[in-house]
């Protein structure tokens, strides 16, 4: 029986876990590399670890290495494989790269050059050729390049400049922890490959054995519980894939696989009834909802208990008279401290990052979490997630183990602990040096700024802005609540520290202010995806109204990066009022309409409001209604502002001309660039001022430079000084701003 080098992917901080896998497979000669685990044995280990490996994200099969000191030299090396026995060249493929030396510094072009050493030995030889299907491709290619002292694929992804090619294929073809539970398009909080990690870690198997009970108090869509289950009841994880990319494979065994198939299948019909009582919470239907068709799915269909339950609602089940498990449900439950008759394992990730959102009462959530453990769940043990350790601390339990291990590309950490029968008195939180500062800034700007701001009648400013560099946010109240932005740190900063400053951050922030933690929301400054400004990023669509000066505004603190009131141009608005007195007043890239609120309250005789968006477009007529203006004279159009300033026959007293940075809207024809267009913008909108009209231009692009040659035949006057509002007065380039008129 011929044997094979293998290599086995996995997440750092599993990799001793899946060697122990690979080893009660049947594989031999393992070593771990830095990124995964090298083995030997024939085949149908290969097959085996793609069939029974919970932790492997991928399995690939070498099959030539040789040398690639240059593009050319990789070519040759590839083309020395006779692909005839690997692929059909009616077939598909695909090329993975990874690795670089001197001369080949990008992947893409090392794949590419793999890609066609591929297709041109088909050509030569028979004129036909495989396509490339990136997904789910008859055949994956993965080549790696590494140090030539390397033997088989033992030195795979070590970080040095590499100058020897090995040349695999992908038996997986697509991710071992796919499955084949989840709803497709879906994406879980945790692959599947660290759920089992993490239950592995907690010794949920030995724990299954012995009949423990399993409980997720935030399952989510259910990965933890799928997977323990399967462990339980011997069901081999990729028993349920319709894909592996050694099925179109040429040199695919059907028989053999179809031999570990049919005992997979057995063993999990047997092992089906040992699956112990699993219970799964979450307070979001939705959540409970995707976690019940996923068991179903999963061939765990009545096995996994799934309910709607707040985490306030947590307790642990008990055993009624005759020893059957039972959910207690929280209005049965006795005075804090009650131990159950049974124990078992809480497993869970608590929501974070993507799934959550950063929120100041993420704290909070932990402090909840660990007083319903330590209150219910005595001699039980747990293993939580957290993103950081403050996070962790907070649960208030001592853990007797830590690991650190990688969701994605983000670390987290694995926390462990035997719940005390006893409940211990909780931690309490103790702010540092830096979070006492913080704190005490805090409050100093809340009373200076809110006297301000009390007497000016505005109910939302900026009320810190990175005053301390250490905690590099902004903190901006609207009324009762706190919007928390966070500064994307620089790439050099340890993301680790910032991510516990923040949580620090989010801390203080509720205590200095006096607010709820709940009423504090946190978003991170930084682009949306595909250069939008306005990109939605939630679907609460909860306002709230806030009071500014002669006008009330609702604004949304959660739906998108902005909340629909720039509080920066709140100076520039009362300028924009003063002008429009008595006038006609056009307002464009009017966003949520906020400055012709100011127009209109200032008795502007009427305004135009001007915007692309739908979206926005309601939003400012809601505005305009709040503050009474209302009726014809108060026009609100739905319009690409070029176009509308190229059709507008009309002619205005007072122009308000704020364009975004940058726009690529699907409704518009090109893209908007503020600095390459701004010329042509303000030449349009002069073209529609009456003979004493006179246009406000703003933009919040830091870097921008107006072109004062190409409108020198105007009148143009810089405002940017004196519309910086106090609250923001830490950063005086945040806008700029013009006072333009026609030369006469």
């Amino acid at each position: 029986m011929n044997e094979h080098n293998f290599f086995a992917s996995a997440p750092q901080g599993l990799l001793e876990l899946l060697a122990d896998e690979l080893r009660a497979l049947g594989a031999t000669a393992i070593r771990l590399q830095p990124a995964g685990v090298y083995f030997r044995g024939p085949l149908v280990i290969g097959y085996r670890a793609c069939l029974w490996s919970r932790l492997a994200g991928r399995v690939l099969l070498e099959v030539s290495t040789g040398p690639a000191r240059d593009a050319d030299e990789l070519y040759t090396t590839v083309q020395r494989v006779d692909w005839r026995q690997h692929m059909s060249a009616r077939g598909t493929m695909a090329v993975d790269f990874t690795g670089a030396n001197a001369a080949i510094v990008h992947t893409r072009f090392g794949a590419q050059r793999v890609k066609d050493a591929i297709v041109d030995q088909f050509n030569a030889g028979s004129g036909v050729r495989p396509d490339v299907a990136v997904q789910r491709p008859d055949v994956r290619v993965s080549v790696h390049l590494r140090k030539p002292a390397g033997h088989g694929i033992k030195g795979m992804f070590q970080e040095t400049s590499h100058d020897e090619a090995v040349i695999s294929i992908d038996l997986a073809g697509e991710g071992l922890h796919r499955r084949g539970y989840r709803e497709e398009g879906a994406e879980a909080p945790i692959k599947e490959n660290l759920a089992a990690g993490l239950l592995m870690r907690a010794g949920w198997p030995a724990l299954a054995a012995a009949g423990a009970l399993l409980v997720d108090p935030m399952c989510g869509s259910g990965t933890l519980l799928i997977e323990a289950a399967h462990m339980a009841c011997d069901r081999a994880p990729g028993l349920g894939r319709e894909y592996f990319g050694f099925l179109g494979w040429r040199g695919h065994q059907k028989a053999l696989w179809d031999e570990l198939l049919t005992e997979a299948r057995a063993r999990a019909a047997i092992g089906i009834d040992k699956v112990p009582p699993i219970f799964g919470y979450d307070g979001d239907p939705a959540a409970v909802k995707a976690a019940i068709a996923n068991a179903a799915r999963a061939g765990l269909g009545g096995r996994i208990r799934v309910e709607r339950r707040e985490l306030a609602e947590l307790v642990a089940p008990e055993t009624g008279p005759s020893g059957h498990v039972r959910e207690v449900k929280s209005a049965e439950t006795g005075p804090s401290g009650h131990v159950p008759k049974i124990t078992g394992l809480v497993a869970t990730n608590p929501p974070y990052g993507e799934r959550l959102g950063v929120r100041a009462d993420m704290p909070a959530l932990y402090e909840l979490l660990g007083a319903r453990l330590r209150d219910h769940f005595g001699g039980w043990k747990a293993a939580i997630l957290a993103p950081d350790l403050e996070l962790g601390h907070a649960i208030g339990l001592r853990a007797e183990r830590r690991h650190v291990l990688y969701n994605g590309a983000i670390a987290v950490n694995l926390l462990r602990f035997e719940i005390p029968r006893e409940a211990p008195p909780p931690r309490t939180y103790t702010r540092s040096e830096g979070g006492e500062a913080l704190f005490n800034r805090l409050r100093k700007n809340r009373k200076q700024l809110g006297s301000w701001a009390a007497r000016h009648g505005i109910e939302a400013f900026r009320v810190y802005d990175s005053d301390i560099p250490e905690y590099a946010v902004a903190v901006d109240l609207y009324r009762d609540w706190a919007l928390v932005q966070e500064y994307a740190a620089p790439s050099e900063i340890d993301p680790v520290r910032a991510a516990a400053r923040l949580r620090e951050a989010l801390r203080v922030i509720p205590d200095a202010l006096e607010l709820p933690a709940a009423q504090v929301v946190c978003k991170r400054r930084e682009r949306a995806k595909g250069g939008g400004q306005y990109g939605r990023r939630d679907d609460a669509g909860d306002l709230i109204e806030v009071r500014e000066g002669p006008g009330r505004f609702l604004v949304n603190l959660t739906d998108y990066l902005d909340t629909g009131l720039f509080l920066d141009h709140r100076d520039t608005r009362a300028l924009v009022g003063q002008v429009a007195r008595g006038k006609r007043f056009l307002n464009l890239f009017a966003y949520t309409g906020t400055a012709s609120v100011y127009a209109g309250k200032a008795g502007a005789l009427s305004t135009t409001t001007v915007d692309l968006s739908t979206t926005y477009c309601a939003w400012a007529r809601r505005n305009l209604e709040l503050n009474g203006l209302r009726g014809p004279q108060h026009r609100v159009v739905e319009a690409e502002c070029r176009e509308f300033m190229a059709r507008e026959l009309r002619r205005y007293g007072a122009i308000f001309l704020d364009p975004p940075t940058f726009s690529n809207s699907k409704r518009m024809e090109g893209v908007l660039d503020v600095q390459r267009d701004h010329v042509e913008l303000i030449r349009s909108a002069v073209r529609l001022l009456e003979r004493d009209g006179v246009l406000i231009f703003s933009t919040n692009y830091r870097r921008f430079r107006l072109d004062q040659e190409a409108l020198a035949d105007l009148d143009i006057e810089d405002l940017s000084a004196t519309t910086i509002p106090k609250d923001f007065a830490r950063s005086p380039k945040i806008h700029k701003c013009w006072r333009i008129t026609p030369r006469r």
